[in-house]
């Protein structure tokens, strides 16, 4: 037998059943998914095999497209039309084929017994309601509960997820929140119905470090109590290894390998497994070259928002000042990183300084030249030498335009290629760079993985050649072999094309490999800048020490 076939397919049945009292929970059987697009059918799941009992966490665990997410879909029936289930699949819960329920059947499982967290906050609230309405439905349409005690029941879900100032957050939109505020309303919102099963796609993504923990903390906590189990669908390594009971391993739709936690990560067998565990950003940013002179400059820039609480005829205001007199300097080929917490400023502050969001005080300078003052028509030249790369890829690409529109999109309006063929080998191009095969260009955003999405985030930006581009979170959604790739690849084009980054995160690992400088934000202000070694290495503020204890010695 060759090491190929050998290393193919992992077993159905776990490594520790004979542990094991009791039938499982969920009891997953040669699951496959097979989905339709222009130009075939994807295999997204085969032969698929898992099982979860009472009480405990499994993690599936791989990169993106993997099939992670598909499978997790799958129990929940939440699969896209254009996706068939395999006749010879089987998901039975506490005995009973999912798989075979009538919609109705699955609507009154969903959020009740079986409850799920999104990967993209985003695009999972609804954007034309208020926060507190969308918990306080989940827990009226499966309880029969008063608005008034629904509304108690959400301030305190709020709470437990540490989401600041719940009372207000009550009457606030999606929008209005952080995207770490974001996805903790999610977690709130499965948590609302105590399910039997709660299946977790990415749970912290958006989270920072040390809010992390604190959810991962929350839920094992809720699990206890309720006796819950969880599904947890990740790409971080760490949190498999503090978090889980039992990891299944899954690459190219296939189960290559599962064992309890603590046996898999001392003798992984499969070599796509010794590849993740042994994946982990590294190194650190290029040098600069000497004397460069700055591109980006923000001078005391001030940013406030207006909150509304209370009724109609008794409305309160106040004022939200998310960014408090800020200065950065942003030099030629300088990679310039911003962390902190979920809701510190750092988002608001690098639109701010892009124009992408009305600034009340303070100058930007780009390149010299003051951008303030600058009507829309006279800024538009500058936009292609400025781009950005959003945190949520799924809201900022186009769910109408195929992959090839999107990016061709940027160079049309900024006039960039002789020809239509010329535009499309510089789309095959930012894609290939990114990671991506060039033959994408027909299909469309959803039909790919989270982490593809942000690559073709990443492409879009880099056919414009710009000299500058904000980052925000543009690892976050990505594995960590991905990650290692998308750092390289921007070290290689900084170098190449003398880009500049602007560089928003909260994986301090990333920050450490990439950035030349960082500067630490909280509420709205820096409280600590340097050197990223320097600041990593020997924080000076408490703030700071609690980053970065969090990001390295993460515990459970």
């Amino acid at each position: 037998m060759t090491d190929d076939l050998r290393y193919d397919t992992a077993p159905p049945e776990r490594r520790d059943r004979a542990e094991k009292e009791g039938a499982p929970l969920i009891d997953a059987r040669n699951v496959a998914v097979d989905i339709k697009v222009e130009d075939g059918t994807v295999n997204a799941v085969r032969d698929v095999s898992f099982q979860l009992y009472s009480g405990e966490t499994i993690a599936i665990v791989g990169e993106s497209g993997s099939g992670k997410s598909v499978t997790a879909r799958t129990v929940m029936g939440l699969l896209p039309k254009r996706a068939s289930v395999g006749k010879g699949s089987t998901i039975n819960y506490n005995g009973e084929d999912v798989l075979k329920f009538s919609e109705r059947q699955r609507r009154d499982m969903r959020g009740s017994r079986i409850s799920m967290i999104f990967q993209e906050p985003m695009s999972s609230l609804n954007p034309i309601y208020t926060i507190g309405s969308q918990i306080i439905e989940a827990i009226q349409t499966h309880r029969r509960m008063s608005r008034k005690k629904a509304e108690e029941e959400t301030i305190a879900l709020l709470r437990q997820v540490q989401i600041p100032e719940p009372e207000a957050r009550l009457k606030q939109y999606p929008h209005q929140l952080s995207g770490g505020q974001r996805q903790r309303v999610m977690i709130a919102m499965a948590l609302a119905n105590k399910p039997d099963v709660l299946i977790a796609d990415e749970p912290t993504t958006a989270l920072d470090v040390t809010v992390q923990a604190q959810i991962l903390g929350l839920i094992r906590e809720l699990q206890r109590d309720l006796g819950m189990a969880v599904i947890l669908i990740t790409h971080d390594l760490t949190v498999v290894r503090h978090f889980s009971d039992y990891v299944y391993v899954m690459s190219e739709g296939v189960v290559r390998e599962h064992n309890t936690t603590e046996a898999l990560f001392e003798n992984p067998s499969h070599p796509y497994t010794r590849k993740l565990l042994s994946s982990e950003p590294t190194g650190e940013a290029n040098p600069m070259p000497e004397g460069s002179r700055p591109i980006l400059e923000g001078q005391d820039v001030r940013v406030a928002f207006t909150l509304r609480s209370g009724g109609f005829f008794k409305a309160h205001f106040s004022e939200l000042v998310a960014v408090d007199n800020l200065s950065i300097t942003l030099r030629k080929q300088e990679t310039l990183g911003l962390v902190g917490e979920s809701g510190s400023g750092k988002t608001t502050f690098g639109q701010a300084l892009m124009r992408l969001i009305h600034a009340d005080d303070g100058r930007v300078l780009f390149d010299e030249r003051n951008i303030e003052s600058l009507t829309r028509e006279q800024l538009r030249p500058l936009r292609s030498r400025m781009q950005v790369v959003f945190q949520d890829p799924f809201s900022s690409l186009n769910p109408r335009m195929t992959v090839g529109q999107i990016i061709e999109e940027g160079l049309i309006v900024n006039d960039i290629g002789k020809t239509g063929k010329d535009r499309d080998e510089r789309v095959r191009d930012a894609l290939v760079s990114s990671g991506l095969p060039g033959s994408i260009t027909h299909r469309f955003p959803h039909e790919f993985s989270g982490g593809q999405r942000q690559r073709i985030a990443i492409a879009r930006a880099i056919a414009l050649e710009p000299e500058f581009i904000l980052l925000d979170e543009p690892t976050s959604a990505l594995d960590l072999s991905v990650q290692a790739q998308i750092i390289e690849l921007l070290r290689r084009l900084q170098t190449e094309r003398g880009l500049s980054y602007l560089f928003i995160s909260h994986d301090l690992k990333v920050v450490r490999a990439l950035c030349h400088r960082v500067c630490v934000m909280q509420h709205g202000r820096i409280v600590e800048q340097g050197p990223v070694q320097a600041v990593l290495d020997n924080p000076q503020t408490d703030y700071t020490k609690r980053l970065v204890k969090a990001a390295f010695e993460v515990a459970a």
